[in-house]
């Protein structure tokens, strides 16, 4: 499989550019991404020519004006250069399939940065000034924090729309067509269901109404809201409901006894019993004696690559 490229603050790789000529080096990605995914390293704050060892700097707040400052030298201040760095930079990042941040940094952050006001008390309320405009840049770019990626369920979430997102960039890069489109979400319905049913909804009218005339439109229009829905975290409630609809496909196949399996496998993942590579294996042992083309067609099944065993632990 070819290796998909995501960006990736530079110190989370062990590369030596921290303030204090450190890294922040993480084992996660470096011992089992690193098996599936190619990285481009980024460090902001080397970007615009503060160097390391280099005095530290914060978000700052000041008459709803957001700075990036010295943390003890507040006439240190490198917002515009930061902002004009950002908005340089990302327009050459439109290959990458996702990215990972360095939490709590005021350039990377994704979330709770410390924004401190003009007494210099801190607040958890912002994002680091690259993340912000790599985000609004690409709302639709799978981003996730390294220490979010701890969580199982936010690091299934976060790798399972990086593949749905490097699908859809070689669909774009091989000419995208109404067919191909509409072919594109018919494989990813379960997934999208699974996440969040009344965003589902809302994509199978927007898929309708596509025509060679509004193609362009309907596909930007299509990318974001799929990839909002995806952002929302499958329950257990909601992934047993698209496994009882898998089942339905083979209800006339199965007897009675491997029936009553599959409901009661799929019912201890509901109340949290089990994982869900449980009912998932079930589930492709009756589908490999009794395939469906429907369902072998679909991502759901196999959204990423097994050895990653994501769904061990969600």
């Amino acid at each position: 499989m070819k290796k998909i490229t995501l960006g990736i603050s530079s110190c989370l790789l062990g590369n030596e550019v921290r303030h204090d000529g450190g890294h922040k080096r993480n084992i996660y990605v470096l011992n089992t991404l690193s098996e599936y995914f190619n990285f481009r390293p980024c460090c902001p704050e080397m970007a615009i020519g503060l160097g390391t060892p280099r005095p530290t700097i914060r978000l700052s707040r000041t008459a709803d004006e957001l700075r990036l400052v010295g943390s003890s030298e507040p006439d240190l201040d490198v917002t515009d250069e930061m902002n004009y760095w950002s908005e340089q930079s990302i327009s050459d990042m439109h290959d990458l399939s996702g990215y990972i941040l360095k939490s709590n940094s005021p350039t990377c952050g994704m979330e709770r940065v410390r924004v401190y006001d003009g007494n210099g008390v801190p607040a958890r309320d912002g994002t680091g000034l690259f993340a912000a405009a790599l985000m609004k840049a690409m709302p639709w770019l799978p981003v996730e924090e390294e220490g979010r990626l701890n969580d199982p369920m936010l690091r299934e979430n976060f790798i399972e729309r990086v593949f749905v997102y490097f699908r859809w960039q070689k669909m774009i890069n091989s000419g995208i067509t109404v067919s191909q489109l509409m072919e594109f979400h018919q494989r990813h319905k379960s997934i999208l269901l699974a996440h969040d049913e009344v965003e589902y909804r809302k994509l199978g009218p927007l898929i309708a109404s596509v025509n060679k005339a509004n193609l362009e439109e309907v596909a930007n229009e299509y990318l974001l809201r799929a990839m909002t829905c995806l952002k929302a975290k499958a329950s257990r409630k909601r992934h047993t409901n698209v496994l009882m609809h898998v089942m339905g496909y083979l209800k006339t196949k199965i007897d009675s006894d491997d029936k009553q399996e599959l409901i009661e496998v799929m019912d201890k993942y509901r109340l949290g019993q089990v994982p869900l590579i449980v009912p998932i294996t079930l589930m492709k042992h009756h589908l490999r004696k009794y395939p469906d083309e429907y369902i072998s067609r679909q991502y759901y099944m196999d959204p990423y690559p097994e050895e990653l065993m994501l769904r061990n632990s969600v």
